[in-house]
């Protein structure tokens, strides 16, 4: 199954929006979500630390300047309809 990894920290509502619509194209699309807090990874607090919440798919990301729900929907299709 692939895997749908969002990176995010605590406290953020953006993150918490994102992982409710990544739960909901659950039921369309097979996949496994990997939630990854950016404070517990230097790299991921350095890399994402003005992104998040952030989504990768096969080493490609939508950020937050990006995510809506067509957006990630469309997303989400492209990376794992292949």
């Amino acid at each position: 199954m692939p895997t749908v990894i969002l990176y995010t920290k605590e406290f953020c509502p953006l993150c918490d929006d994102a992982k409710l619509m990544l739960e909901t194209l659950q039921n369309k699309y097979s996949y496994h979500i990997e939630i990854r807090d950016i404070h517990t990874n230097n790299n991921w607090l350095e890399q994402y630390h003005l992104l998040i919440p952030c989504i990768e798919i096969n080493d490609k990301t939508l950020d937050a300047s990006e995510l809506d729900w067509h957006t990630l929907e469309q997303f989400v299709q492209s990376y794992l309809s292949r």
